[in-house]
């Protein structure tokens, strides 16, 4: 007999997000997925200029903070037929390489390595031998005995007064922990410099977008100016400090997120056979190098991987009708007409129907509507997005770079190739391609460098904002690689104003509930034959949900027919 247990809030995460498990002798025989809340910017949208989405779009999340203003101009400037100047293009790339650095360092210590990561018996390391430990995996300055035994009487003193601080709610002590004391005081101690050089690497978006979160997108280009000697501009002082960020940041992760990561993986190596999931991989391919149109110059390429056969890579289209659809048999909306089936995004539709019982009840009814997320899915099959399915797309697409980090992270840890389908190979795919992306961002600025010196300082084309110009309709569609994703955004724009909008997001494909054949997506599938130790600590389910990263943004209030708010989820901060 199965027993049912319930997390929910899933925690460390952006958002809301709910998890239903049914666990059978000592596993999880099945699994549900709820999305708890809402955005609907695609009806707050409707009307506006096209040349604005972007600004609010952006506020869809403060953790991925640029990469849906940068997927709307591009779907604008591809309804429009807009090209970008080359510098543009470049500072685009520059701001996302930042924001992946940032992002998956954020992720694997602040969101993800605490599942790994015992704090309270790191106060049980021998500080010297945490140095030499250190020492071994590492050139990076901080790892002397006297910095590792600081730490501790700091950490000490809060268990001490009975408070943990920002390490109170954790599993401490259970079973599925398996660091020695000193692996997971150097986890503890990068934990804290991970906190302070993140407020670091964002300085990038300050310069060239103003600010952070949500840095200042444009339509056509990029709203900074390349001066030489005006301080107002992007003269050469503030280029040369973007060239430190970008270079410091690549030292963070070489030097303390990559030698971690490993040490940590050496020990889990059983979860390179938990949590695999789906078998299916999609990205959709970024950062250009030759212009956002010559797909072939992406340095993260598109494919689509099915059943784990990554000697076949098939080809993406995201304008015809039958390849991306979203479906809503087991979602919280209602097609005009009750229509079925589903909808490719350029039809899409945003009408919320909640027919889930009112708060509060202790289980949904999955066999029902049961989550705020549509069902996309790919020529009608579920596909996993995020880091993993970005390396292997470029691993099966045969690009040398991806092949490298790749084959020496699975000699190091002498692991087949296989492990890379798990929860462990999601968690190890996000910091290899951290290193690919570090070394990228500083390609994109050399050859920014490079354009200026040649003396094209172009940073936008206006020739065709004017709505006048406009034809009367017009479709588009851009993406993205987003952090956690195959992210893109589909705008119908009639008569100068955007008359439908939707975006399909990474936490969608991956998060959703079952379609109306049954198929599940990849959290569920991923969280089937977890093993839970303790149904009361259910620390697996965690290790393996943030191994995707979620992100479902956006607070909602909830009114019943009669307009009585019934449930209020709010989030502080964005």
């Amino acid at each position: 007999m199965s027993t049912r247990i319930v997390v929910d809030p899933v925690t460390r995460i952006e958002g809301h997000l709910r998890i239903e498990a049914d666990i059978e002798n000592g596993k999880i025989k099945d699994a549900f997925s709820s999305g708890t809340m809402v955005r609907l910017l695609e009806e707050i949208l409707k009307g506006r200029d096209p040349r604005d989405a972007w600004a609010f779009v952006g506020r869809v999340c403060g953790v991925c903070t640029s990469v849906h203003s940068l997927t709307s101009v591009r779907c604008v400037e591809d309804a429009l037929d807009i090209v970008v100047p080359p510098n543009a293009e470049m500072v685009r790339n520059i701001m996302f390489c930042a924001q992946y650095m940032h992002d998956h360092v954020v992720h694997f210590y602040h969101l993800h390595a605490m599942d790994w990561v015992d704090v309270v018996n790191a106060l049980k390391a021998d500080p010297k031998k945490t140095s030499e430990l250190a020492q071994s995996i590492s050139n990076w300055p901080k790892s002397s005995p006297g910095y590792f035994s600081d730490l501790q009487k700091r950490i000490t003193k809060f268990v001490e007064s009975g408070q943990l601080g920002i390490f109170s709610n954790g599993y401490w002590g259970h079973s599925a922990y398996k660091l020695p004391a000193e692996v997971n005081l150097i986890g503890l101690a990068h934990y804290l410099e991970a906190l302070e050089w993140q407020k670091e690497i964002v300085k990038v978006h300050t310069i060239f977008g103003g600010k952070n979160p949500h840095p200042n997108y444009l339509v056509g280009g990029m709203a900074c100016a390349i001066t030489t000697d005006d301080i107002s501009g992007l003269n050469a002082e503030r280029l040369a400090y973007v060239g430190q960020l970008l270079q410091q940041g690549k030292e963070f992760i070489e030097q303390v997120y990559i030698p971690d990561l490993m040490a940590i993986a050496s020990f889990y190596k059983d979860w390179g056979a938990i949590g695999g999931g789906l078998g299916n991989y999609m990205a959709y391919g970024d950062l250009p190098w030759n212009g956002y149109r010559d797909t072939s110059s992406y340095k993260f390429p598109s494919g689509v991987i099915l059943n784990k056969d990554i000697s076949k890579v098939y080809d993406v289209d995201l304008r015809k009708d039958d390849e991306v659809q979203e479906f809503i048999d087991h979602s919280w909306y209602e097609y005009k007409g009750g229509e079925k089936g589903g909808l490719h995004p350029w039809k899409g539709e945003s009408k919320i129907k909640y027919t889930g019982p009112k708060p509060p009840f202790q289980n949904l009814d999955t066999t029902q509507k049961y989550s705020y997320l549509k069902t996309p899915r790919w020529k009608g099959n579920a596909v996993e997005v995020g880091p993993l399915s970005r390396m292997l797309v470029g691993y099966a697409r045969g690009r040398e770079e991806f092949k490298q980090v790749v084959d020496k992270a699975l000699t190091d840890l002498n692991v087949p190739i296989t492990a890379l389908f798990s929860t462990l190979g999601r968690t190890a795919a996000r910091g290899l391609e951290s290193t690919l992306v570090a070394q990228w961002g500083l390609d994109f600025y050399h050859q920014l460098l490079a354009n200026i010196k040649n003396g094209d300082t172009r940073m936008a084309d206006s020739t065709k904002r004017d709505p006048s110009k406009w034809p009367a309709k017009a479709l588009g569609v851009g993406h993205s690689e987003a952090p956690r994703g195959a992210l893109a955004h589909w705008i119908n724009i009639e008569d100068q104003k955007i008359a439908n909008y939707q975006l399909v997001v990474p936490t969608t494909w991956n998060a959703s509930p079952r379609d109306g054949k049954g198929q599940v997506s990849a959290y569920e599938a991923a969280l089937r034959d977890t093993p839970v130790a303790d149904i009361k600590q259910p620390l697996e389910i965690i290790r393996t949900i943030h191994s995707f990263d979620p992100c479902l943004a956006c607070a909602v209030h909830l009114y019943d027919e009669d307009g009585k708010q019934i449930s209020r989820i709010s989030i502080l901060g964005d």
